[in-house]
């Protein structure tokens, strides 16, 4: 990472204040502040022998600019420093144009003096003011590289906003003698060596500006042989068969948790592939969103009110037959324990429950304070002790009429040996009238269950995936869901009464009980394109690569080989390298590629080149590497080779190639 300031006042002007330049605090800041290199950019002028005065003074690169007053806005227009005279003479016309405070040149007159605006850095004041207007922005797009903002806030803000400038931030300071103390608003960029054409490309790239040293990208070993590869987006180039893909299976085998998306392997199987990964989905969010009901399921599968019927006529029969037998009452019957109900044993959980849920306030740390606003550690600690002395009292409640239960079966069981008199059958109808609520429940959830909604969207690049619930409309649905030759055919006759329709499924003796939850309503988990259309086979393919992609998230190193094989530029432009440069952010990826819209648009943080050769009979696989804008890639023995020749030769198959198909194919069509 280089550190830059490029706003930096060395003249006092008519649209300034006053003050007196110090050399020397210009140099005390560059040496403190570590930065790599400045522009020297005063209000619509440019002191050539001053320029040189300092250039020769500081140790760092020191390039040519103007700020200039354009269209009642500011702009810094930055040189290269190769042109110093000529520049000069173009900004002298600036400064003859704009004599007081208040005049400004239209861009028509930028355009005419200084020409080629391409070959220079355009920085327009862009959240600071006075900032240029944004249809004159529109008007220099072409030619505007980056926007000047004034605070931290603003700069994260503009890297965040799609629609955005490249921000940067730079001091616009004045350094005198009576400074005490050095601004800190600098920007840095990802480059290895400072050059005009490097800083050019690194304030086109949002990903290549950063406020701070430990937000820009970092190297790591990839191989044993001592690759090494940026914490970005990696670039591999290179002729056929000159060791690209065996440079990643290299970074796969030496490196863990890699995840490699080889060439053409999406292609294969694809469609086996897609419905494989629509079936996971499918049940992993058919599981998420039938969680709770699941559990209502577990609850009530054991009811059986059939079983509570024949108790109820038991009971009432005894009571029938108790009662005429009243002659028949003997010393045994008389007593009190002969038709002594039993106690019905409290559920403690509900208590339980409470204490750990008391516990986890009173332990949990994340959310210490908003919890200590409401309830003090002191409350919380006296409700516990007092909820662990309530369930020592029920628990042991609890006990003692187990204990009478058990003495009453017994006494009840001797008595009924010796005694004529029919005995009143025992039942509880607490417990069956609450299991008669919950089923009653139960329908009312499943009713509402059934309706027809969408419960999951979600976008991955141009395809919508959504699930929405539906009922099952017969027999075979249930089959189908299955996955077996199950018979659902009585079952379903039931589908509309919620408890049959359970017990019928419990007849099932191959459906588990844990599986019951999933046949009361179906989810339709669909991948639609960006028409609202279900995927074609094509798209098959593009999505399983985006939803590749987005689950190298859960790996250390993604690795993509060459995605063009199997894939239009369009979509690649569009879809691939957008999500490719947003995950660069998070984890390293190495793409290999011929392709230039993928190699080139795509902007890399770094690149490798290989080569194959022959050493002693032997194939070896040289790599040379280096940061985009370099001029030359080198290897670990210190050889170079040209960059540019690079990217034109496996990215264009070679500049001749590359005019020809640009001015006999594509200028002739153009016009």
């Amino acid at each position: 990472m280089k550190k830059i300031d490029l706003h930096i006042h060395t003249i006092s002007t008519i649209s300034d204040y006053e003050f007196i330049f110090s050399i020397e605090k210009l140099k005390e800041y560059v040496q403190t502040q570590n930065i790599n290199a400045i522009a020297i950019t005063n209000h619509n002028i440019f002191d050539l022998e001053q320029f040189r005065e300092i250039d020769e003074a500081l140790s760092i690169d020191v390039f040519p600019g103007i700020e200039i007053n354009l269209e009642c806005g500011h702009l810094l227009l930055i040189s290269d420093n190769n042109e110093l005279d000529a520049f000069n003479d173009k900004c002298q016309q600036v400064e003859d144009k704009i004599v007081t405070a208040e005049d400004s040149i239209s861009i028509g007159e930028m355009d005419e003096i200084f020409h080629d605006l391409s070959k220079y850095l355009l920085i327009p004041h862009y959240d600071k003011k006075p900032s240029l207007r944004q249809e004159k922005l529109n008007e220099l797009s072409s030619y505007i590289n980056a926007g000047e903002v004034t605070s931290i806030k603003k700069f994260i803000y503009h890297t965040k906003n799609a629609d955005s400038l490249v921000p940067v931030i730079f001091s616009d300071s004045r350094l005198t003698e009576e400074i005490s103390s050095f601004p800190t608003r600098q920007t840095y960029i990802d480059l290895q060596d400072i050059s005009f054409a490097g800083i050019k490309s690194c304030l086109n790239d949002k990903y290549k500006v950063a406020l701070s040293e430990e937000h820009g990208n970092d190297f790591f070993q990839a191989t044993s042989d001592g690759l090494l590869l940026s914490t970005g987006l990696n670039i591999i180039l290179g002729e056929r068969s000159s060791g690209k893909t065996f440079t990643l299976d290299k970074i796969s085998e030496e490196n863990e948790n890699v995840k490699y998306i080889k060439q053409f392997s999406l292609l294969q199987n694809d469609e086996q592939r897609f419905n494989e990964q629509l079936a996971t989905e499918e049940s992993r969010v058919t599981e998420d969103y039938l969680k709770e009901f699941k559990e209502v399921v577990d609850d009530v599968v054991g009811i059986d009110l059939s079983a509570h019927f024949r108790e109820m006529d038991d009971y009432l029969s005894s009571l029938l037959t108790y009662a005429s037998e009243s002659e028949k009452a003997d010393t045994y019957s008389k007593t009190a324990l002969f038709n002594e109900s039993r106690y019905a044993l409290k559920d403690l959980s509900n208590l339980q429950k409470l204490i750990e849920a008391t516990e986890l306030l009173l332990e949990n740390e994340e959310y210490k304070e908003i919890i200590n606003t409401h309830i003090s550690k002191e409350n919380l600690k006296s409700l516990l002790l007092d909820l662990i002395k309530k369930i020592h009292t029920e628990q042991e409640d609890k006990l003692k009429q187990q204990w009478l239960n058990d003495l009453i079966d017994n006494t009840k069981r001797a008595l009924q040996t010796r005694s004529a008199q029919t005995i009143i059958e025992d039942i509880n109808l607490y417990q069956i009238a609450v299991e008669c609520k919950k089923i009653e429940k139960f329908s009312e959830v499943v009713e509402l269950l059934k309706i027809e909604k969408n419960i999951y969207s979600k976008d991955i690049g141009k395809f919508k995936i959504i699930a929405k619930t539906k009922q099952y409309q017969g027999a075979q649905e249930l089959k189908n869901k299955s996955g077996r030759q199950w018979r659902f055919a009585s079952a379903f006759q039931n589908y509309n009464n919620p408890y049959n329709f359970l017990c019928e499924l419990k007849n099932i003796e191959q459906l588990r009980k844990t599986e019951y939850y999933k046949y009361f309503m179906d989810v339709q988990y669909q991948i639609l394109n960006r028409h609202g259309y279900p995927v074609s086979g094509g798209e098959r393919s593009e999505f399983n690569l985006l939803n590749e992609i987005k689950d190298a998230l859960k790996h250390d190193i993604l690795l993509i080989d060459e995605p063009e094989s199997s894939f239009d530029n369009q979509f690649l432009k569009s879809e691939v390298n957008k999500l490719i440069k947003e995950l660069s952010k998070e984890i390293p990826i190495v793409l290999v590629t011929h392709n230039n819209t993928v190699g080139a648009s795509i902007k890399p943080d770094y690149l490798i080149h290989t080569k194959r050769e022959i050493r002693d009979g032997e194939v070896n696989y040289k790599l040379f590497s280096g940061y985009p804008s370099d001029k030359e890639l080198k290897s670990t023995d210190s050889e170079s080779i040209n960059n540019y020749l690079i990217m034109m030769n496996c990215l264009e198959a070679g500049s001749e190639t590359y005019e020809k198909r640009r001015s006999d194919i594509y200028e002739i069509l153009k016009d």
